[in-house]
């Protein structure tokens, strides 16, 4: 439904909320993806750094869920970056799915310094041009490395999926990439708690709507224009996360939310993350 349904640049329709599944293993996916297809999922976050697309794969088969219905992420690491890796490791994705083609597929993080991340989206545009990724996009982009990377190829990201939540707002990114038709997704968009959703502004508002500090904040990103991808193994969890198109927020509460902003990072600045960090 179009409540919960962003659509792309180039037109593609992307689920605003999806299941994240970075740190979940093997023996914990099938229950956690099964979960999710339950409660409304049809978005699936991975990353081939991740070691986990194989099972994420095997558990989407197992549960039958026709391959048009899905919408399957994943990402190109920092080590495998340039014009023939990243065509070799897109293979070896798709092939761990066990799919034909990626509903989206992002480079992971810049790797400025090592000056690779161009050929990198070359690749993935020829890729995307032969029909086998239905999107493209980037990761952990600042304003600069979009700068870059769009003064030197043809298609602008369809998405940059980056750190964001209440302590970490990123806004001046966020207005950029609104400008330039970049949706933008977040990743940690809970903060992993963190004592975030303990703040009494969140707790507050939750009171008044009814609903979970976690929902409340979700609720929060989606007011942003934001697509989220939280993480959680937790059927209980899982569910709560996608219970969030029933109600809005008021400007008043978003505005509320938007000044607990510190600017707050908990991630790696991706202007310092090279080809071999995050090991």
């Amino acid at each position: 439904m179009l409540a919960d349904t962003y659509y792309l640049n180039n037109g593609y329709p992307m689920p605003k909320v999806g299941l994240g599944v970075y740190k979940i293993t093997e023996e914990e996916m099938e229950k956690a993806v099964n979960a999710a297809l339950e409660s409304g999922y049809r978005a699936f976050d991975t990353a081939y750094f991740y070691k986990n697309e194989i099972a994420l794969g095997n558990a989407l088969k197992k549960a039958d869920i026709p391959r048009s219905d899905l919408f399957i992420t994943s990402k190109i690491w920092n080590d495998y970056q340039g014009y023939d890796k990243t065509i070799e490791f897109f293979t070896k994705s798709i092939e761990n799915l066990g799919t034909d083609y990626l509903d989206l597929f992002l480079i992971h993080w810049p790797c400025e310094a090592d000056n690779l991340f161009i050929e990198t989206y070359k690749a993935m545009e020829k890729l995307y041009k032969e029909g086998r990724i239905r999107a493209i996009g980037v990761c952990n982009f600042k304003q600069h490395h979009l700068e870059t990377l769009m003064a030197e190829t043809e298609i602008t990201p369809a998405v940059n999926q980056i750190e964001v939540h209440p302590y970490f707002s990123q806004h001046e990114l966020q207005a950029y990439c609104d400008d330039n038709d970049i949706a933008v997704t977040a990743w940690m968009p809970l903060m992993r708690n963190q004592g975030l959703l303990d703040h009494p502004v969140i707790t507050d508002i939750a009171n008044r709507y009814g609903k979970t500090p976690a929902q409340v904040v979700l609720r929060w990103h989606l007011a942003h224009n934001r697509l989220i991808i939280p993480k959680s193994k937790t059927p209980e969890r899982i569910k709560e996360n996608y219970d969030i198109f029933d109600f809005t927020l008021e400007l008043r509460d978003i505005a509320e939310i938007d000044n607990l902003n510190r600017n707050d990072r908990q991630s790696k600045d991706p202007d310092k993350v090279r080809i071999g960090d995050l090991k």
